[in-house]
């Protein structure tokens, strides 16, 4: 008797991957939280989707439940959140504009960095770099400390607010020249069949 194929888990419903959209449906309630001033609350729902972040990789590793869904799903949830949050954080007045408009950018230009990769060479991994890793890291520190400084006025809380929104400004720049460089390198290098986006 042959042996039965082994069944596969749906990915939608690895433990993972369910963190990451938990992640997409904060989102909504964050903004409205922030909208409304209420950011004692906004300060404990980005806490949450923090941990939620820092959870779903480690649940992958533990539980042996990486998937090419979850690739591509962890750092979209962390896009959608981080870029909403800056865009309404900036409407608010509690973000400089030309903080946004660098987030946005940089994330717009590795969006078409991407797609020149697939259309070039049919490339669809896009692994994160280090300088990435630390950009998202030093966007979720100013997001953190924004929402916190309209907490309280404590010294040490202004000079790390602006310290994170500095270090989004010079890692957002440093990072996406990056991404580019890498791109135009791996055009013509062969293609791979899996991976991650940026």
């Amino acid at each position: 008797m042959d042996d039965l194929p082994i069944p596969q888990p749906n990915p939608l419903r690895t433990v993972p991957n369910l963190l990451s959209m938990l992640r997409i449906c904060l989102a909504p309630f964050l903004v409205a939280a922030i909208l409304e001033d209420r950011y004692a609350l906004s300060l404990g729902l980005f806490v949450a989707a923090g941990l939620t972040d820092a959870l779903d990789g480690t649940f992958a590793r533990i539980l042996n439940q990486r998937t090419m869904l979850g690739q591509y799903l962890d750092p979209v949830a962390d896009k959608l959140l981080l870029s909403t949050l800056f865009l309404v954080l900036m409407y608010k007045g509690l973000i400089p504009a030309t903080v946004t408009v660098l987030v946005f950018g940089r994330d717009v230009g590795i969006l078409l960095v991407a797609a020149i990769l697939y259309a070039a060479a049919g490339r669809r991994e896009f692994v994160p770099s280090h300088f990435g890793k630390i950009n998202t890291l030093i966007q979720v520190s100013a997001v953190f400390a924004v929402l916190l400084r309209q907490l309280t006025t404590a010294r040490w809380v202004v000079d790390f607010r602006q310290l994170a929104l500095a270090g989004t400004i010079v890692l957002t720049i440093v990072s996406g020249f990056h991404y580019a460089w890498v791109g135009s390198r791996r055009t013509g290098a062969p293609a791979a069949h899996s991976g991650s986006t940026a």
